[in-house]
């Protein structure tokens, strides 16, 4: 079970492509129920639905996006849609309309409905997947399609902001309903959202990648720092220990070197709060 999302990167130095052309970065990162977490960043010069397809060719599974048609064309691969994505249509939609009738809005309404569906989420968090499937299907699916079937009986103008995110939510409901398929899917695809968010931050300060050799460097170096974080290392420490460890290291022994290895020194891990003690 994975996710899946992706931003742009400008490289100055591409072959074929103009200077303030858009690349990007991929990104690709196990799910929440997987116990030694993966974050891995991919450069490609386009946002091709053929990247993804070569990326995980040969992966079978659960896949969390955003809307993205791309990610629709992937073999063997069932697309979990991301209701938070599609909530923030109707929050824009909500923005749209004077105060004094927002409460009785129809935007308003769609939000509180898929509030209800994270709510419920939230309640399940401590079940084992099989425990929250069930209660899915008992509870959250039939307001899910309540919500769906009420969508289809508004009259909107589909110009409007309120008319277009009705529209994206019926036509991404397919992806959007495959989280009731099995107990270990998430509602959202944050989880990708806040891996690859690093990237998009540190793109406004040094803006751009000089050559496509730069470019996927940054992939690797990010790859390796939100493997580092996802899995409670200090990033800092943990890319010290690399660069001294490393070299001396025979392939043989470099699994040790993982995240989640037997020579990760204490010095690297982040100490523990009240929360997770």
């Amino acid at each position: 079970m994975l996710h899946a999302d992706e931003t742009t990167v400008q490289v100055l130095r591409e072959p074929g492509k103009t200077a303030v052309s858009n690349s990007y970065m991929w990104l690709y990162r196990t799910s929440g129920d997987t116990k030694r977490q993966i974050v891995l960043f991919e450069y490609q010069p386009s946002r091709s639905s053929t990247h993804p397809q070569q990326f995980l060719k040969g992966f079978r599974g659960f896949l969390h996006t955003d809307g993205y048609a791309a990610y629709h064309t992937l073999p063997e691969v069932t697309v979990v849609g991301c209701w938070v994505h599609m909530r923030r249509k109707f929050e824009d939609a909500l923005k749209a309309i004077p105060d004094s009738e927002r409460a009785v809005s129809s935007a308003s309404d769609a939000v509180r409905r898929i509030g209800l569906l994270f709510h419920l989420e939230e309640q399940w968090e401590s079940l084992t997947p099989e425990e929250r499937y069930k209660l899915r299907l008992e509870k959250s699916k039939p307001l899910a399609e309540a919500f769906f079937g009420w969508l289809q009986t508004l009259t909107v103008l589909p110009k409007t902001a309120m008319g277009k995110a009705v529209h994206y939510a019926l036509e991404q409901s397919e992806w959007l309903m495959n989280v009731y398929l099995d107990g270990r899917t998430e509602l959202s695809n944050n989880r990708s959202e806040n891996a690859v968010r690093p990237f998009a931050l540190g793109r406004k300060n040094w803006l751009f990648c000089n050559t496509v050799k730069g470019a996927i460097s940054s992939s690797v170096v990010y790859s390796i720092v939100e493997t580092a974080k996802a899995n409670g290392l200090l990033p800092f420490e943990y890319m010290k220990f690399l660069l001294e460890t490393v070299p001396s290291t025979s392939v043989g022994e470099l699994d040790a070197l993982l995240p989640w290895g037997e020579a990760i020194p204490e010095k690297c891990r982040m100490p523990l709060t009240k929360e997770s003690a």
